[in-house]
C-alpha cells in the first residue's frame, strides 16, 4: 500500500535513512542492530520491512514486527499482517470484485454514508484478458464456427472475412506470396521490426495488416463483452486508485511482469520493495523477479483493496539449493516440472520456497519466473528468487532507466535484499534445505489427468499404454485389450484420416506458463522452421492455436523469422489472453467428435499451460498433457502421444523420407543466439506504448458518469449481488448450525475446477435454464467467466462440473440428491429447495478439498447456495481462507476420522453448536451431532483471531462495509 508520511509518533522513525543526496527516504531494518536480521531469509526481510513501514498500532503492531524479526522461533506459530504495495486483478475475478464494490456503494448509501468513500485504498490494476475465446483459427476461418455455441457451421454471425493477398492469411503484400519459403536459408532480415509499426512480412519486409485470425477473435471478444467492458470503463473513472488495462494487450501475468512490475516503489518520498497480491493463480510468477507476491481469493483481494492487510501465518521458508549444470537439451519447462515434482514430494504446503546456491545464476530471469509460476502446484505460497546480477541484467533490457537501476541496486544493497553469489556472505538460515542437481533433470510432460503426474518423454509411449490398461482413476482409462487397437476412419475436408487411442486433436501453445520465457518459445519456433524446411506438416483436423502472453511474444517471434513457420503448421496467433486452458477452445470438427465417440477413443490434447484437469479442454478429450511449447509442436507433428521419439520418426515427407525429432530439434546455441538477436530493450519500451495506447474499440466505448452504478435490472452480465442484504451496523451474535442437510457428499481431490464455474455454459445446465428464461439463445450464452458479474449465473454454475463425483449419485455429473423428496436434481435446484424451506446446508468431503487455482466463486457460490460449513478430511489452505472470507466454517475431521470411518451416510441431519459467545476460537474442537444419534468432534480451521472476526461478520465484504458505517 502507498505509504503516507510517518507521523511523529511512528515507532520506527529512528530507522529512516536517505539515498540520492537525501531526496529519497527509506526504513532500514539493519539499523535495528539486531543480529537476527542477517539470518533471515530474504523473503522474510520483505515482510519485516512492510511491517515496520506500516506499523500503525492497529492493523500492524510493534509485536508483529518483533514476531517477524524473531522468525526462527515464531515461524508457523504466529499470525502476522502483510500490506502489499498493490493488488492485481484479471477480469474473470476482477469483475465480481468491482461489482461487489459497486454494490457496497449502494449498501453504505442506504445507511446515509457517502458512497464515494468506497474506493480501493491500495493501488489496483485490473487487466482484461480472460474473455478471449478461440472462435477462429487458421482452419476455423474456413469452417466458420459458431462463436455462441449453436449448432451448425452457418450459425455464426461473425465479422465478414477480409480479402487477403499475402499468402491468403496475412494481409497485403506486393511481392510473391508469403506462404512461399524464404529464398535463402537462415534467419530472415526482419530483426528491425518494432511494436506499433506496421507488421512486416518477414520474407519480403513489406507492411502487412494484422492477421485475420487475431482481428476476428478480437472483434468478437469486444462485441460479445461490450456490457462488461462498459462497466470496467465506469470503474476506471468512478473509483480512485483503479487502473484498467484494456483487452488485447496481454495476459495478466505477462502484463504484471513486463509493465506493472516496479521492483521498488517510490511514494511520498519513500522507497520500499514492490509487492503484490493477485486474484490470478499465476501471480506467483512475479517472485522470479525478486518481487514478493502470491495469489489470493477475490474476497481477500477486495479486503486489501479496502485497506486491510493480508493475514498469514508466519511461514516456514524452505531453502532450495540449486547445484550442477543444466543439460543443453533441457528446457526451462523441464526444470519447472522437475522442481515441481521434487518439492511436491518434500511436503511444503503453505511454506515459502527461496532459491539459493551457485546453480541459480544459470537461470535467466524468464527461467525464474516460469519456475516461480508453478509454486501453486506443490502448494507453496511463493517461490522466491532474490534480486541478483542476473535480475539487474534483465532490467537493463526492459523499461528501467539507469537512474532507477542505480536507485534499485543502492536500496537493495542497503537493506540487504540483494543476493551476490560472487561475494562470500553468510547464507540465511532456512527452516530446511532441499538440494537439487540441475544436471539430473530430463525432459518430461505431465498428465494425462493431473499436473503432478510427470512422464519422461522417453517413456511416454509405454506410459500411455499403461494408462489404457489401468482401471479408471487418476491416470487410468481401463480400455479392454481387444479395443486398444481400434482405428476409426473419418473424412475431413474431403480427405480420409484415422483416429486411434492416443491420437492428438488439440495442440495449444497457450499464454499462461511458457510465453514469459523467450528461449522456450524460440525453441518451438525454430523447431517449426526446421520441420517445415524438412517437409513435415500437421494434420489439418488437429485444433492448433498460438495464444501468446502479450504482443511482445508475437514481436520476437516475428523478428526472429519463426512466426510464419508456426503459421504454416497451423499455429496461428489467435489473440492475447486465456483461451484453451480455461475451456474456451472452439468446437472440434464434427467428424472428429463422431469418430472419437464411435470408437470410444481416448483422444489427447497437449498444451503448454500449467493445468489440465480431465475434461477441461474439451469434454470428448479425455487425456490432456502439459508440455513445453517445442514438445507441443513435436506431438502435433507426430499426431499422437504414442510415439518413441528416439526410435520412431515424427513423420514422413512427400518424398518418403523419415524425419526424426533429433533432426529438427534446435541446439541450445541456436536458441541463445536467436534470443540475443530478438529479445532486446526496444521490445519492452514499445510494449509499454502499446499498453498505454489501448485500442480504438476500447477507446470508443461509452460508460455512465455517476458515483453509484446505474444497474440495468434486465442485464444478464452485471447484477448487484445479495452479499449486503440485511446489513446491520452491529455484528450479529454467533448462531448454531442446526439440523443441516448435506448438499453434496464428495470424495478426495475435489478441485476448484469442480466447484467454481469456468468455461462454456452447457445447454442443459441450471445456468442455461436461467439464461433461456431471459430469452437468450444458446449462441448468446457466452462463458461463465464472461458472466462472472451475474451472481444468478455463477450460483447456478457452482458445482456444475461434468466431472463432479457426488457419492449420492454414483456417477460423474452436476447432480445431487434432494434428501427430503428423494429426487435427483441439479445442485442449484436442490439448494434452492432447501433455502426456500429454511434448511441450512453443509458439505461432506475427503482429502485435499479445494485444491487448484485461486477463485473467489469457490466460496461465493457455496455461500449463495446456502452452505454454512464444509466438513472434510483436509483442505487446500488458500481455499480454507476463502471459505472463512465468505463466512463459511471449514471443519476438519480429527486425524484418522472420515465420513466412512464414522459410518456417515450423508443423509442424516447435522447440528454444530455455537462454541462461545464470540464464536469458535482458532483451532477449537467442536462437536457435531447427527439425527441418528451419533456425535463426533471436528476442528474449526480458523487460524487466527482475525479469522474469527471475519467469520463473525459474515466474511470480508460485510466486515469492510461495517467499517464505513
Amino acid at each position: 500500500m502507498a505509504l503516507t508520511p510517518p507521523a511523529k509518533d511512528h515507532p520506527y522513525t529512528h530507522l529512516i535513512e536517505t539515498l540520492k543526496d537525501g531526496t529519497i527516504k527509506f526504513f532500514n531494518p539493519r539499523k535495528l542492530n539486531d543480529p537476527r536480521y542477517d539470518k533471515l531469509p530474504l523473503s522474510i526481510r520483505v515482510l519485516l520491512e512492510a511491517a515496520i513501514r506500516n506499523c500503525d498500532g492497529f492493523h500492524t503492531k510493534e509485536t508483529d514486527v518483533e514476531n517477524i524479526l524473531d522468525w526462527q522461533q515464531q515461524q508457523d506459530k504466529t499470525e502476522v499482517p502483510f500490506s502489499p504495495a498493490r493488488v492485481l486483478l484479471q477480469d474473470f475475478t476482477g469483475i465480481p470484485a468491482m461489482v461487489d464494490l459497486a454494490a457496497m456503494r449502494d449498501a453504505v448509501a442506504k445507511h446515509g454514508v457517502d458512497p464515494g468513500l468506497v474506493n480501493p485504498k491500495c493501488p489496483t490494476d485490473l487487466i482484461v484478458d480472460h474473455s478471449l475465446q478461440i472462435d477462429y483459427n487458421k482452419c476455423a476461418i474456413q469452417n466458420t464456427p459458431n462463436p455462441g455455441g449453436g449448432d451448425g457451421p452457418h450459425a455464426s454471425h461473425g465479422p465478414p472475412r477480409r480479402a487477403s493477398q499475402c499468402g491468403g492469411q496475412r494481409g497485403s503484400c506486393t511481392k510473391a506470396t508469403c506462404s512461399d519459403p524464404p529464398a535463402s536459408p537462415g534467419r530472415p532480415a526482419a530483426v528491425q521490426q518494432i511494436e506499433n509499426t506496421p507488421l512486416l512480412c518477414p520474407f519480403h519486409l513489406q507492411p502487412v495488416s494484422d492477421t485475420e485470425t487475431t482481428l476476428k477473435n478480437q472483434e468478437l471478444e469486444l462485441g460479445r463483452n461490450k456490457e462488461r467492458l462498459q462497466f470496467f470503463k465506469w470503474c476506471s473513472k468512478a473509483f480512485k486508485n483503479v487502473n484498467v488495462v484494456p483487452p488485447d494487450v496481454g495476459a495478466v501475468h505477462q502484463v504484471n511482469l513486463e509493465y506493472l512490475s516496479r521492483v521498488i516503489q517510490v511514494a511520498d518520498g519513500f522507497v520500499y520493495p514492490d509487492s503484490v497480491v493477485g486474484t490470478d493463480s499465476h501471480t506467483t510468477m512475479i517472485n522470479g523477479l525478486g518481487i514478493l507476491g502470491w495469489g489470493v481469493g477475490g474476497i481477500e483481494s477486495e479486503a486489501v483493496m479496502l485497506g486491510q492487510p493480508v493475514s498469514l501465518s508466519l511461514p516456514q521458508v524452505v531453502g532450495c539449493k540449486l547445484v550442477g549444470s543444466i543439460n543443453p537439451l533441457t528446457t526451462s519447462i523441464d526444470i519447472v516440472l522437475g522442481i515441481t515434482k521434487h518439492l511436491r514430494q518434500a511436503g511444503i504446503a503453505g511454506k515459502f520456497v527461496e532459491f539459493f546456491g551457485a546453480g541459480v545464476s544459470q537461470l535467466s530471469a524468464p527461467d525464474r519466473t516460469t519456475i516461480a509460476n508453478m509454486c501453486p502446484e506443490y502448494n507453496a505460497t511463493v517461490s522466491f528468487f532474490p534480486i541478483d546480477q542476473v535480475t539487474l541484467k534483465h532490467f537493463k533490457k526492459t523499461n528501467f532507466t539507469e537512474e532507477k537501476l542505480e536507485l534499485l541496486e543502492s536500496y537493495m544493497r542497503a537493506v540487504k535484499l540483494f543476493q551476490s553469489y560472487e561475494e562470500l556472505t553468510e547464507e540465511p538460515q532456512y527452516s530446511e534445505v532441499i538440494e537439487l542437481n540441475l544436471s539430473s533433470i530430463v525432459p518430461h510432460v505431465s498428465g494425462p489427468k493431473r499436473p503432478q503426474d510427470r512422464v519422461a518423454v522417453s517413456s511416454m509411449k509405454e506410459d500411455f499404454q499403461s494408462c489404457l490398461d489401468e482401471k479408471v482413476g487418476f491416470k487410468g482409462f481401463h480400455i479392454s485389450k481387444e479395443k486398444q487397437d481400434t482405428r476409426v476412419p473419418f473424412l475431413h475436408c474431403g480427405q480420409e484420416y484415422q483416429l486411434a487411442h492416443g491420437s492428438l486433436v488439440i495442440a495449444a501453445v497457450t499464454s499462461c506458463t511458457n510465453n514469459c520465457n523467450p528461449s522456450v518459445m524460440l525453441t518451438a519456433g525454430l523447431l517449426a522452421k526446421k520441420a517445415v524446411e524438412a517437409g513435415l506438416v500437421v494434420k489439418p483436423y488437429i485444433r492448433t492455436s498460438l495464444a501468446p502472453g502479450s504482443g511482445m511474444v508475437t514481436h520476437y517471434l516475428n523478428t526472429s523469422g519463426v512466426l510464419p513457420y508456426f503459421s504454416q503448421l497451423g499455429f496461428e496467433v489467435i489473440g492475447y489472453g486465456c483461451a484453451t486452458c480455461v475451456g474456451n477452445t472452439a468446437p472440434l470438427p464434427d467428424a472428429v467428435v463422431e469418430a472419437i465417440k464411435q470408437g470410444d477413443l481416448v483422444a489427447c490434447g497437449v498444451l503448454s499451460g500449467n493445468r489440465q484437469f480431465e475434461g477441461r479442454l474439451c469434454n470428448c478429450v479425455r487425456a490432456n498433457y502439459l508440455a513445453s511449447p517445442p514438445l507441443v509442436v513435436a506431438y502435433a507433428l507426430a499426431g499422437t502421444v504414442g510415439i518413441d521419439f528416439e526410435k520412431e520418426p515424427l513423420g514422413v515427407t512427400s518424398e518418403g523420407k523419415e524425419v526424426y525429432l533429433c533432426d529438427v530439434w534446435p541446439s541450445r546455441e541456436e536458441v541463445q543466439q536467436m534470443e540475443e538477436d530478438t529479445v532486446i530493450s526496444s521490445i519492452f519500451k514499445d510494449l509499454r506504448g502499446r499498453m498505454e495506447k489501448g485500442n480504438s474499440l476500447w477507446n470508443n466505448i461509452e460508460c455512465p458518469d455517476s458515483v453509484v452504478f446505474p444497474w440495468d435490472h434486465k442485464s444478464t452480465y452485471i447484477r448487484p449481488p445479495s452479499f449486503f442484504s440485511k446489513l446491520s451496523k452491529e455484528v450479529p451474535p454467533p448462531q448454531s448450525i442446526e439440523n443441516a442437510h448435506v448438499l453434496l457428499f464428495l470424495g478426495n481431490k475435489v478441485t476448484t475446477d469442480h466447484i467454481s464455474p469456468a468455461g462454456s455454459i452447457a445447454r442443459t445446465s441450471a445456468a442455461a435454464k436461467y439464461l433461456l428464461s431471459k430469452r437468450l439463445t444458446p449462441r448468446e450464452f457466452n462463458s461463465y467467466g464472461a458472466r462472472r458479474g451475474n451472481d444468478a449465473v455463477m450460483t447456478r454454475g457452482t458445482f456444475a462440473s461434468i466431472k463432479l463425483q457426488n457419492r449420492f449419485i454414483g456417477k460423474p455429473g452436476p447432480k445431487t440428491l434432494h434428501i427430503p423428496s428423494g429426487q435427483t436434481l441439479d445442485v442449484f435446484e436442490a439448494a434452492d429447495r432447501y433455502q426456500r424451506d429454511g434448511v441450512p446446508l453443509i458439505i461432506l468431503a475427503g482429502k485435499d478439498y479445494g485444491s487448484g487455482s485461486s477463485r473467489d466463486w469457490v466460496a461465493k457460490g457455496p455461500y449463495l447456495l446456502g452452505v454454512r460449513a464444509v466438513i472434510a478430511e483436509s483442505f487446500e489452505k488458500l481455499h480454507r481462507k476463502q471459505l472463512v472470507g465468505m463466512g463459511i466454517l471449514p471443519l476438519q475431521f480429527l486425524p484418522g476420522d472420515s465420513a466412512d470411518s464414522l459410518g456417515l451416510s450423508g443423509k442424516e441431519r447435522f447440528t454444530v453448536a455455537a462454541a462461545r459467545p464470540g464464536g469458535p476460537s482458532p483451532g477449537q474442537r467442536l462437536t457435531v451431532e447427527t439425527s441418528q444419534g451419533k456425535s463426533f468432534c471436528v476442528t474449526a480451521l480458523l487460524d487466527t483471531e482475525m479469522d474469527v472476526t471475519l467469520f463473525r461478520h459474515g466474511g470480508h465484504l460485510r466486515h469492510a462495509a461495517r467499517t464505513l458505517l
